[in-house]
Formats: C-alpha cells, sequence, structure tokens
C-alpha cells in the first residue's frame, strides 16, 4: 500500500514543520506501513495542477490531507482535493485535521473524500488503513465517517492514546528538514536553525473561542523530550527549538520541571512556547531564561474583566499586567495575542486593548488586534447559531468566514 500525506502551501514563505503528519508516518511505520511519501507544496510552491500531474504519474492508494480551520484552509482543501479527483488513477482520498473535525459530514460533502478521521489522528488512521487493506469492514473503525453511495456513516470516537511518550519520534528522514530550519520565528536573534516539537497534547482550559479535538491534558516524559532535542541537534543542527504545544506553561511544576531537564541535561538551546500569564511569576520566568527561553506568545484576549470572564479565560487583568512585566524583565519577549468583538465587547475595550500594546510593545514583530472568530466546534460557533448569527459550517466557510483574519 502506496500512501501519499499532501502538506498544503499556506503562501508563506518559510514554513513550520508539520508535526501532524509527521506523527502520523512514525506511528505508521511501527505497524508495518513502510511505504509512505509527502508532497511538499508548501515548501515548493506548486500549483494544484502539479498535484494531478504527480498522482498521474506515481501510483499511490491512499492520499491524505488534514487542515486546520479556516476560510483560506476549507478553500485550499477544496482545491487540493478537486486536483486529486483529476488523476487518472484516482487514489482513496482521507482528510482529517481540527478543520474537518467538528462537521465532518460537511467536509466529506464539499470535497468528495472517501474517508474522513475525527480527532486525534493516529489509531483512527492505522485501524482505517488495516480495514482499506483487509476486510473492509468501516462501522468497526473508531474515530472515522465514512460514505457507502450517497450514505454517510459516523463510528463511535476513538479513545485518544493515554501515554504519548508510546508515539515515536516524528518521522523527520520524510521531509525536507533544511527548508523548514530556516524558518525563523519573532523570538530567535541571529542566525538560527529552528524546528518543532511537542512536549504534551491538549489544555487544560475551555476558552469559548477555541476548538480542540480531544479533551484532556498529557505530557510527555522529560526524558523523551530532551532525547528528541539532543537529537534534533545531533542530526539536524537545530539550534532553536519551537515548543507548538496548546499550553506548555501549564502549570508551574511543569514548566519549572522542563527547564530543569535542559539544564540537567546541558543542552545549549533556544526555544520559544505558548505560555499563560497567572503561571508567568519572576522566578519561573527567570529560570526559563536561564534555560533558553527568548519568546512566549501569551493569549492575553482582553483588557476588560467581564469579557476575560465571558470568555471563560480564567484569568485576572492583574495578572496579564504583572506577567507581562516580569516577562520584559526577565529578558523575555512577550507576544500578545488579543480578541475583539467578543460576547460584551464595545468600543471601550478596543480602547483598552489598543492602549495596552501601545505600552508595551517590544517592536520585535507585528502587534495586531484580531476580530473573534466562531469556528465550528467552539463554543462561540454554537452560540451564534443559537442567536441566528450563523445558520451552520456552510453559512460558516461560504458565507460569513470570507473577512480579513487580523485587524492593525
Amino acid at each position: 500500500m502506496r500512501i501519499l500525506f499532501v502538506i498544503y502551501d499556506n503562501d508563506s514563505q518559510t514554513n513550520d514543520f508539520p508535526l501532524g503528519i509527521a506523527y502520523l508516518c512514525s506511528f505508521l511505520r511501527q505497524y508495518g506501513y513502510k511505504d509512505m511519501a509527502i508532497y511538499n507544496q508548501d515548501i515548493f510552491h506548486f500549483p494544484d495542477e502539479h498535484l494531478t500531474n504527480f498522482l498521474n504519474n506515481n501510483h499511490f492508494d491512499i492520499v491524505g490531507v488534514g487542515v486546520i480551520g479556516g476560510y483560506y484552509q476549507y478553500k485550499k482543501l477544496k482545491s487540493i482535493c478537486a486536483a486529486i479527483y483529476k488523476s487518472k488513477d484516482r487514489p482513496i482520498l482521507i482528510i482529517g485535521g481540527y478543520g474537518p473535525a467538528p462537521e465532518p459530514k460537511f467536509f466529506m460533502e464539499k470535497t468528495n473524500a472517501d474517508f474522513c478521521v475525527i480527532g486525534e489522528g493516529e489509531l483512527p488512521l492505522l485501524n482505517l488503513l488495516n480495514e482499506i487493506g483487509g476486510s473492509k469492514n468501516y462501522s468497526t473503525v473508531e474515530g472515522i465517517i465514512y460514505r457507502e453511495g450517497d450514505k454517510y456513516h459516523t463510528t463511535i470516537r476513538s479513545k485518544p492514546i493515554k501515554d504519548i511518550d508510546d508515539i515515536p519520534l516524528p518521522a523527520w528522514d520524510l521531509f525536507p528538514i533544511d527548508a523548514y530550519a530556516c524558518h525563523k520565528p519573532a523570538g530567535a536573534v541571529g542566525a538560527v536553525r529552528t524546528m518543532s516539537i511537542l512536549t504534551c497534547r491538549g489544555c487544560m482550559y475551555s476558552c469559548n473561542f477555541c476548538y480542540r479535538m480531544e479533551t484532556g491534558y498529557r505530557v510527555r516524559s522529560y526524558e523523551s523530550i530532551i532525547e528528541e532535542i539532543k537529537r534534533l541537534i545531533k542530526d539536524y543542527n537545530i539550534s532553536f527549538v519551537r515548543l507548538r504545544d496548546e499550553l506548555l506553561m501549564s502549570n508551574e511544576k511543569r514548566i519549572i520541571g522542563f527547564c530543569e531537564a535542559l539544564l540537567d541535561a546541558d543542552i545549549k538551546i533556544h526555544f520559544d512556547c505558548n505560555g499563560r500569564l497567572n503561571t508567568a511569576k519572576p522566578y519561573v520566568l527567570k529560570l526559563m531564561k536561564k534555560a533558553g527561553c527568548s519568546y512566549i506568545n501569551y493569549g492575553i484576549e482582553s483588557l476588560d474583566q467581564k469579557v476575560l470572564d465571558i470568555m471563560n479565560k480564567h484569568q485576572t487583568i492583574e495578572e496579564i499586567y504583572n506577567g507581562i512585566e516580569a516577562t520584559i524583565s526577565a529578558g523575555i519577549n512577550p507576544g500578545f495575542n488579543l480578541l475583539w468583538n467578543n460576547i460584551a465587547d464595545n468600543e471601550e475595550t478596543l480602547k483598552k486593548a489598543v492602549e495596552f500594546l501601545k505600552k508595551y510593545n517590544t517592536y520585535s514583530e507585528i502587534r495586531t488586534i484580531k476580530p473573534v472568530t466562531p469556528y465550528p466546534g467552539s463554543a462561540l460557533y454554537y452560540n451564534a447559531i443559537k442567536q441566528g448569527l450563523l445558520e451552520g459550517p456552510e453559512d460558516f466557510y461560504e458565507n460569513k468566514h470570507m473577512n480579513s483574519d487580523r485587524i492593525a
């Protein structure tokens, strides 16, 4: 069985490493699936027609495509799937990721995909491939939706992998690492070679604008993380790692343990991460700086307590100001993520956000205030439907979510 994973072009000249696909590849390998290839449209910026020709000249049994939520990604997925369908020897098409997961039937209808993996992909995809190559009894595969004629069947959700240390390290060898290593994040100083890693999966919070495929928070052992970083340094000369966890700074114990593990291993590396301001204490940030942290991307979201509470942010205005000032004092560059037009937002709350940016701007990157988006699967999405502002996924993707995704 020959399997091709398509990494879509997101119109960026340099790109983050596609960790999700790399983990799928390494996981499938340990169960005997060796014949896998990557179509790097993200790196080489081929037009979609190139994919059709590539499939005409190279036989694959399976093609997998995953996207996150967003109007650009939705349009891109439709275009890529159309290119796959134009190929002479059309492979079986499997879609997945954060985009399709909350509204899988809608995405199946729009892409004509044969299957959609819903949620964390490793186990459902493995079991699906086994059935494709075996008895084809797809109703036994948890975590998918599949099509039979004009009917769609959704199976029960698959439970996520409990111990994520059991998942092998990403299949870096399948990717053009040098191209990804050129991506320079905001916190990097000088010439660096970067790579993304995950130290955990999930988040302990449930903000109303956020959708995640699985509940819960699962962490890797420090030993496993250190092994991965050492491998990246040794094999690919990586000098800066991007911790792409939804939330590395989940609590003080976790981030302190990670930093101490780095220091104990005497690893000379710089890193950035996503953080929580209630964890941004001076002594924590001092240790992070010592361990190599140069940038923390914070979800500030709003400078109005009422709006924060409606968001279910579990964050106070005092924590925001104290955390940002402590981060700057520690010599770490803070990233400011601010939203507007959530429930209870008004002109006054927008002014608060603007004044905050003007006061704390470190001029290391473009600071923006983004309009909040009720992405399918989020509490905000279902509230918008309840309020009559949205009719569902068709209305969201085809009519409403067509705006610029950020305002200055």
